[in-house]
């Protein structure tokens, strides 16, 4: 069975995440999304843990269920050298007793504990409890594996479970790292609301005997994972080298010149793609066979926000993503399957929008330091210049 997962968000005991962030209030919105499975998100959290038991049904076999949407225990964790990994739990007594056994000051504080234990460390840790482990959204700059170590046996020694892209890089940007071939590959939306352009904004499609921890930790195993969905990823906010004050896109030489420091008086940030290029050993992408496609999309409130120059949260915007999921039944199915000339009967220059991304017309001004990148849907719009030597 073909499975839509989103395996990496956030509770509402997580740092800057919503208070919405409940199982009472993810489980409606995940499948209006069109998902079927969704990771907890901090699972080591014990009072989190509380919330899961009282919210879901347990399924058997690590899952969890509620308003017919299924959870398999999450969690990321922050270790040595601010590197985040994430984790997939088998089952509620497990995550209890992993949370128990982990060296952290703040778990019981906050969503994502932090613990000095180093890469190696973190996944022999994990095996002990039978547990799938990765790097979180691995490029990165501020926490992800690669903005610390030139391999990925550098950090953990042995081979993990499977590697995050993060909503920086795609398939074509990872695949030109040689060491990473024979990794399975994750897009996760890294969720802090409950909102359905948040939730399963990246996703999985995986090939699944059923929906059941054995089931996820087989295919991870056979690399089923059938299609990755994501962001453009130079719409991720660390995508290109930008200042974190004023978002200045800025020449990675240049900024190395001037040390990492903005005309603005701000720090620069290194960009995933340029962290790429740096670890990257081959001139072109090469896929493995068991590679699957990466399909870009956009959350559909953020495509009708773009196009009518409304707020995503506004009545307008809503209003208007309300009346194609009523018709087409998800999120997933608008942006994917939905016949475009169905979708113009209700908007038009939504409709053109949606096919821009998939047969990939697209433009796009990049994000960098910590500003997400925007979508041009009009030719005539110009693009930020990049500031170079000439011009800092």
């Amino acid at each position: 069975m073909l499975v839509n997962a989103d395996f990496h968000i956030h509770s509402c005991f997580s740092m800057a995440s919503s208070k919405d962030m409940l199982i009472s209030n993810m489980a409606p919105k995940s499948k209006l999304k069109g998902l079927q499975l969704l990771g907890t998100g901090d699972a080591l959290h014990l009072k989190w843990l509380d919330i899961i038991r009282e919210s879901t049904t347990c399924s058997g076999d690590g899952i969890y269920t509620a308003d017919d949407m299924d959870f398999v225990l999450t969690t990321e964790v922050e270790a040595k050298s601010r590197i985040h990994h994430l984790i997939i739990i088998p089952d509620l007594d497990i995550a209890r007793e992993m949370s128990e056994k982990l060296p952290s000051k703040n778990k019981n504080v906050d969503g994502r504990p932090k613990t000095r234990l180093g890469g190696a460390e973190m996944l022999d840790f994990a095996h002990d409890y039978d547990c799938l482990i990765g790097p979180a959204h691995a490029f990165t700059p501020w926490t992800g594996m690669y903005k610390s170590h030139d391999s990925i046996c550098d950090c953990y020694d042995k081979a993990p479970d499977f590697v995050e892209l993060g909503l920086s890089a795609d398939t074509l940007m990872a695949d030109t790292v040689s060491e990473l071939k024979d990794f399975v590959f994750l897009t996760n939306s890294d969720a802090h609301s409950p909102w359905p352009h948040r939730l399963g904004r990246e996703f999985n499609q995986v090939e699944l005997d059923d929906i059941s921890y054995s089931s996820i930790k087989k295919a991870f195993k056979k690399r089923d994972i059938k299609a990755n969905y994501g962001l453009v990823p130079n719409l991720g906010k660390y995508h290109m080298t930008a200042c974190t004050k004023c978002y200045k896109l800025v020449d990675p030489m240049v900024a190395r010149e001037n040390g990492m420091k903005c005309s603005c008086g701000g720090t620069i940030k290194k960009g995933v793609d340029f962290r790429i290029s740096e670890i990257a050993d081959l001139d072109e992408p090469s896929h493995p066979d068991f590679r699957p496609k990466y399909v870009h999309l956009m959350p559909l409130a953020e495509i009708i926000s773009s196009v009518h120059g409304k707020g995503v949260t506004t009545k307008f915007v809503q209003g208007i993503w309300q009346k194609l999921v009523d018709v087409f039944a998800t999120e997933i199915n608008v942006l994917i399957d939905a016949p475009l000339n169905e979708i113009k009967k209700i908007d038009e220059n939504v409709a053109l929008a949606i096919s821009s991304f998939r047969d990939n017309s697209i433009e796009v001004i990049p994000g960098g330091g910590g500003q997400y990148g925007q979508i041009l849907f009009k030719k005539e719009e110009k693009k930020p210049k990049v500031v170079t030597l000439d011009n800092f």
